[in-house]
This record gives C-alpha cells, structure tokens and sequence, in this order.
C-alpha cells in the first residue's frame, strides 16, 4: 500500500510541475522555419523557439503592370489610389505599427513595462512645383518617436509564472577535533540535493512561490540513526500587498495602457492612409493641370509660330518692316522655353508620381521610361454644394483620428494617475507560509563509537524506516506541517518622492488636456479655412473662365483688325500672350479648386470615404477593386 501511495504522489507531483499545452496568458507563439517542436514537449518548447517575422515586401503589387501598354501607363485616379494602398512605402512601413502595439499587449501580459509605439506620421510627398521652389518637402521618412507609456507607480508583479530548477551533488571530508559528536575524527558526508521552486504573481498584488526541495546524504558516523536518509519538504508562501500595490484595476493598468496602445497604432495607420491618399490625389490632379498647360502652351507656341510665318511672308512682298519678324521671333523663342518649362514639368511630376505608387522607385526600366497617362479630367460643378460649417466642423471632430488619439493619450495618463496615487500609501504586506516535512532513510550498519551502548532497532520509528517513497507519504500526509503568518509594515516618513510622482503627473495630465484642447480649436480652424479655400477657388475659377474668354474674344478681334491694317503686329503678340495667360490662370485655377476639395475632405477626416477607400484593404495591401479598363489602342 505505502509504494503504491509513493508512486501516486509521485505522480500528481510530476502533474504539478509539467503546464497543459496553451496554458499561458498569450497565445503561443509560431515557431520558427528551422526548428517545428512535435509530440508530445511541442507545449512546453514553442514558448522558447525563435520565430523569425517574414521579410519585408519590396515588390509592386501586379496592379501596376496591368496598366502598362505600349510604353504607358494608363492611370485613373482610383487606380492611382489603389496603387498607394497597395505599394507606397509609407503605408507599408506603418502596417508594423499594429503588429509593434500587440507585442507591447503580450509583454503587459507578462507583467513586463512597455516599450511605447510610435505616432509619427511620414509627411506627405509634395510635387514638382513645390519641391522646385521648396515650398514642401518630399514625404517619406519620418521624424522622432513618440512612445505612449505609463509613468511612474507601483511595481507589476511579474504575471508569468517562473520555474526553477536545482540539482547538487557534493562530497565533503572534515576532520574533527571532537569525535564525541560524530563518532569518527574524519567525518565524510555526500550530499545530492534536488530542488524545484515555481513562483507566479497575479493582479491582486499576490505573489505565491512554491518549493520542493529533496536531499539524499550518505555519511560514515555512527551517531545518524538512519544513513543513507533522504529528507523533503513542499513549502508554500503567500505574500499579499494590502495597501500600496493593491488591486486588479491598479496591476493591470500596463494590459489596458498596451491595449490603447494598439487603438493608437491603428488610428496612427489610418492617419498615414489619409495622409499618403490626399498626397496622391494632389499629385494626380496636378499632372492633369500640367498636362493641360502643356496643351495650352503648344498652342501658344502655334499661334506664335503662324504670326512668325505670316509675317515673314508680309516683309517678303514688302507691306511690313522686318523688325516685326524679328519681334514675332523673339514672341516664337519665349513660347518654346516655356513650352519646354511646362513639359520638363510634366515629366518630373511623374517621376514623383511613380516614386510615389511603386516600392521600387524607378528602379524598373519599364517604369520608369513609361510615361504616364491621366485618364481622368478635373471637372467642376456648376453648381457648390452647400453645408453648414458646424455641420463640417462637427463631423471632423468626431472623424479625425489625431483627436481620437490624444484623446487615448489622457485615458492613458489618467490610468497612469492611478499608480502614482497608489505609490503615497505605506506598504503594508500580508506575509503566510505553509512547509511539510519529511525525513526516512534506512537503519545505520555503522557501528556506534566505543564506550556507547548499541543501537537497537527496535527502539528506532518504523515510521522513519524506508525510501524516497515513505518522504512522499509523509509530505503529502503532512504528518510535520509547519505554519507562519505575519505582517510588514513600512511607512516613508516624508514621502516627497511619492509626492513629487504625484505633482508631475498631474501637472502631466494637465497639459495634455490643453493640448487636446488646441487639437480641438485647430479642427475647427482647418474646418474654416478649408471651406474658406473653396470658396475663394470656386470664385477664382468663375473669374479665371470670363477672362479667357474675353481674351479669346480679344485676339479673335485683334487677328481680324490686323488682317485689314487696323492693328499691329505688337498687339497680335501682346493677345496672344494674354490669351496663354489667361488659358494657363483657367487651369491653375481648375487645380486649385479641386485641392481645395481634397483639402476640405481631409479637414474633416471624410477623405477616405469621399474616395471609397477601406482601411482594412490598405492595411492587407490588396485593393479588391479591379483595375480600370484601358483604353482602345490609338
């Protein structure tokens, strides 16, 4: 009965000790390509096995390439989106931001402190004009990292559980001076020592450890009753804190700050995708507008070249002086430069366009000798929509992300406030322990010293009497139980650490409220100027169309005065560049009409839906949206 007691208790021992598969506070990790843990000790290895995280994806999404034919690139606007969901390197670098926040989720888990994340959003790619003559810079990149923490506190107990394990094996030979203690002048002793301890703290402020602890000795003194003996123990320590440190809502405030932590990667991401989105709709309309200006110079550039010709003709019959040949030449010389200008312009703006919609840059020859081709014209509508600028300025405040970010930002210290409260009470700890002993071992054959009576068997415990077996038994009968119960108490008598926390934290607090604020006040403020653009570009446009057709009318008239002596040739030159002018004031004014909308869409955080756009779908990096069809060959 006693051995088949031994191995039971042996066995619930070894049940104790080996965690089920999963059991831990995160789920397990995948294990790395090299090395896959299988059977049986796959729970138990998978915690320790490296993963290596995917490399990075430097390839363009196949929606490029089905766009190309024929050396060009034919591009619509939502092709042009889809394309910086699915290849822009901006993008592609926050869709870590998420994976970052739910390492910090795992390491709060495991009472560890966090690591922070970053709220840096890369700033948007400007175009040709602007980088010509510095007015933005170009995106990508991004400034310093902003961590989102908590402050100071009270320490987390460490939520994953710890195993320790102990084995010792030593053999010691001291000469005594006195053998009356142990019999002999050379006392040789051998020691085998196996120990395990497991200690595992928890939200409440607890901390329990427990230990089981073994030795074997083997000794050749004839004083030990028992020789061999082994002796055990199961121990059993409690301390809970019942002041400072106390509390699931104190200890788990790391769990809730991480899980913050990752509404922030995600609002930082959808601030990168609306960011990068109205980047790209800016560049898109301005190489439409460039193109238009290409077309309105070539034709400058005829109506220069006609006069040129007409007038050569005229001084050839003699009705005209050839200064105005010369003079048509020079009006011919300034069309081609800024023709040239307008479409070196074009070129270099789809440079930045491709740099921007590709993970390669220009690095691919077909890309980058391809030229790009808008499929899509800016079109104004004859009539504004109208809406109320509180209507406007109420939707930005609950649309746009940066707000609902600082917003968790306060929650955060505010759950950090929590802590540095906690921290000014004393330290008062609830201490207990509970240890088992137990001790056999077998009849010591070593004779007793000369001069003591024998040893008698008989008046030796049997209860002693016997193996590893019988310490079970004894343990987990416990026959020889020992108790401890206590109290720790410990009061800083000035506390000004505590206090110091307690100010900085607040006063903390307090400033991020007035930052919140001003976040709020500069919505509103966007709001306002954002509609004030659109109005002022809708007016703009008006007044750009009735000049280029007066200017149309103007040099109809002034070609037809001339052909009938009526005018001059200085004033035909001077039309025509008028009517450039006023053709290139219509496009310009076209484009910034509609960045004025795009403006107005991002003020009010309704850019990605004005433009269909899914944040999931930027996040995966696959736009289900088919590309658009091409165009039939020319």
């Amino acid at each position: 009965m006693t051995a088949k007691n031994s191995v039971v208790a042996i066995m619930c021992v070894f049940l104790m000790l080996v965690p089920p598969p999963g059991s831990g506070q995160a789920p397990p990790a995948q294990p790395s390509p090299g090395f896959r843990p299988a059977g049986m000790f796959s729970g138990i290895v998978r915690p320790y096995t490296y993963r290596e995280e995917p490399p990075a994806q430097l390839g363009n999404s196949n929606r490029l390439e089905s766009l190309l034919r024929a050396g060009r690139i034919y591009l619509s606007l939502q092709d042009a989106i889809a394309l910086a969901l699915e290849n822009n390197l901006d993008i592609a670098l926050q869709r870590y931001g998420p994976r970052i926040a739910d390492s910090d989720i795992l390491r709060a888990k495991a009472g560890s402190t966090l690591r922070g994340v970053s709220t840096t959003v890369s700033s948007a790619t400007s175009g040709a004009v602007a980088q010509a003559t510095g007015a933005a810079a170009t995106g990508g990149g991004g400034g310093g990292t902003t961590a989102v923490t908590t402050g100071a506190g009270v320490g987390i107990p460490n939520l994953d559980p710890v195993a320790t394990f102990q084995y010792n094996w030593a053999h010691q030979t001291s000469p005594q001076t006195n053998s009356f203690t142990t019999g002999t002048n050379a006392l040789v002793l051998t020691n085998t020592a196996a120990n395990f301890g497991l200690q595992q703290g928890f939200l409440t402020g607890t901390t329990v450890n427990f230990g089981w602890n073994n030795t074997l000795s083997r000794t050749n003194s004839g004083r030990s009753d028992f020789n061999p003996s082994a002796s055990g123990n199961f121990n059993l320590s409690l301390t809970q804190h019942l002041l400072q440190g106390f509390g699931i809502a104190l200890n788990n405030r790391n769990i809730r700050v991480a899980q913050n932590n990752r509404k922030v990667a995600d609002l930082v991401f959808k601030a990168q995708v609306i960011t990068t989105v109205s980047a790209v709709i800016g560049l898109y309309w301005d190489l439409v507008s460039f193109n238009e200006d290409v077309r309105v110079k070539r034709q400058a550039m005829g109506l220069a070249q006609k006069l040129y010709e007409d007038n050569q003709k005229q001084v050839q019959i003699g009705t005209l002086a050839p200064i105005e040949v010369v003079r048509a030449e020079a009006q011919v010389a300034t069309s081609q430069q800024d023709l040239t200008v307008s479409e070196t312009r074009v070129f270099q703006q789809e440079m930045i366009i491709k740099n921007a919609l590709s993970r390669t840059g220009v690095a691919s020859p077909s890309i980058a000798d391809a030229r790009l081709v808008p499929t899509d014209q800016i079109r104004v509508p004859d009539v504004e929509a109208i809406e109320p600028v509180q209507d406007l300025i109420a939707r930005a405040l609950a649309s746009r992300p940066e707000l609902a970010q600082s917003r968790i930002q306060v929650d955060n210290t505010k759950i950090g406030l929590v802590a540095t409260k906690n921290e000014m009470r004393p330290t008062l700890d609830l201490v207990a322990s509970l240890q088992n002993n137990g001790l056999a071992g077998l009849i010591n054959t070593i004779p007793v010293p000369p001069g003591q009576p024998a040893r008698n068997p008989a008046n030796i415990s049997s209860f002693f009497v016997g193996g590893y077996g019988t310490v079970l038994d004894q343990l987990f009968r416990r026959n020889f139980p020992n108790y401890a119960l206590g109290f720790q108490f410990n009061v800083p008598l000035k506390n000004r650490t505590a206090q110091a926390d307690m100010i900085r934290d607040q006063l903390a607090l307090r400033q991020q409220e007035i930052r919140q604020q001003q976040q709020v006040n500069q919505v509103r403020l966007d709001v306002t100027n954002a509609l004030i653009a659109v109005q002022q570009a809708r007016a703009g446009y008006n007044a750009a169309g009735k000049a280029r057709i007066l200017q149309e009318q103007t040099l109809d008239a002034e070609q037809k005065k001339y052909a009938l002596g009526a005018s001059t040739n200085f004033i035909v030159i001077q039309s025509q560049r008028d009517l450039a002018a006023a053709l290139s004031a219509e496009v310009t004014a076209r484009s910034t009409y509609s960045k004025a909308r795009v403006q107005l869409d991002q003020a009010t955080g309704q850019i990605l839906e004005s433009y269909n756009v899914q944040v999931e779908e930027a996040m995966s990096g696959t736009v289900s949206r088919p590309p658009a069809t091409l165009p039939p060959p020319e």
